[in-house]
């Protein structure tokens, strides 16, 4: 790895958004290309704060801090990955379920992903049923998460589940589920493909599901 690419990762890891952007262009100017610059620089930081993430050496705050830096990273290389046609991992559809107006798992989630290579489209909180089945239909996702902060916006889930099987569109994505109630027994009941416990798990799982 470039040192460069391997200031990048550390910026990351630190959460050092003032250097982010300048590192980047740095890259680029070199002559990386921006899939390289992902691939090497930014998603071994993100991984390295997975890991420390679900170890526990990590919390909350600290990663959202890395994935703000990642973010300002993303916003060069975005439209130059689209530019040059690159295959991302997949893509993953993001909503927290009807009700419910908690986010900060789900924007740690689509952070996440986003640094594990997926294109991530966020369709906010408070989502209804019918708004989830036309993201799917609209955006093709290979993988639905949704979350639920409140044991009482839970059901939202299965009505989702529900909803997205009544428009024959079930057999076209995985679902993945979180959120502090959630369980891996719920996920069963409920007909979701998945539950992820964290962010970090929940975006090694939507890679998982792709490969599946």
């Amino acid at each position: 790895m470039s040192e460069t690419l391997s200031k990048l990762s550390t910026a990351v890891i630190e959460g050092d958004l003032e250097v982010m952007e300048d590192l980047t262009s740095q890259a680029l100017d070199e002559g990386k290309e921006a899939q390289e610059v992902l691939n090497e620089g930014l998603m071994p930081g993100m991984d390295h704060v997975g890991v420390e993430f679900k170890a526990g050496n990590m919390f909350v705050p600290e990663v959202l801090r890395s994935a703000r830096a990642m973010q300002a990273s993303m916003s060069i290389l975005r439209p130059l990955l689209t530019e040059s046609g690159v295959e991302l991992a997949g893509k993953v559809l993001l909503g927290t379920v009807k009700g419910d107006l908690h986010d900060i798992g789900k924007n740690l989630v689509a952070m996440m992903c986003e640094g594990a290579g997926f294109e991530v489209k966020d369709l906010g909180k408070d989502v209804e049923p019918d708004v989830f089945v036309e993201g799917v239909r609209d955006f093709g996702p290979d993988v639905l998460g949704m979350s639920a902060l409140l044991t009482t916006t839970m059901r939202a889930m299965e009505h989702t589940i529900k909803s997205i099987e009544e428009a024959g569109l079930r057999d076209q994505v995985k679902i993945l589920i979180g959120g502090a109630p959630v369980t891996q027994s719920f996920a069963d009941q409920i007909g979701a493909d998945g539950y992820a416990s964290n962010a970090a798990s929940a975006a090694d799982l939507a890679k998982k599901l792709i490969s599946a």
